[in-house]
């Protein structure tokens, strides 16, 4: 019998430990992967289907906001570069 990586984890332990934020963007994309591999396999029975799409929202989420933080970041630096050439730029007029 082939076991699911939901298996693997325990149906109970992806529902009761919630994502941490300290979680690396990398980890958590890697476990929605197997999640959604997991639900698109279709061997998963009802309850742990449940479980582990609770799981996969709660690490989308957790994505998700890594990324608006890194958009976040990226817009500031941008801004920063962008009002330094433009103060370079107004000085020679």
């Amino acid at each position: 019998m082939v076991r699911s990586h939901t298996e693997e984890r325990g149906a109970e332990d992806s529902e009761a430990s919630p994502v941490s934020p300290d979680t690396p963007f990398e980890m958590a994309l890697a476990e929605l992967e197997r999640i959604v591999q997991d639900m698109e396999g279709g061997s998963l029975p009802l309850e742990e289907s449940i479980s582990a799409y609770r799981r996969g929202s709660e690490l989308l989420r957790h994505c998700q906001g890594q990324l608006a933080q890194a958009e976040r970041r990226i817009r500031i630096f941008e801004n920063g570069e962008s009002r330094d050439a433009g103060l370079d730029a107004g000085a020679g007029q």
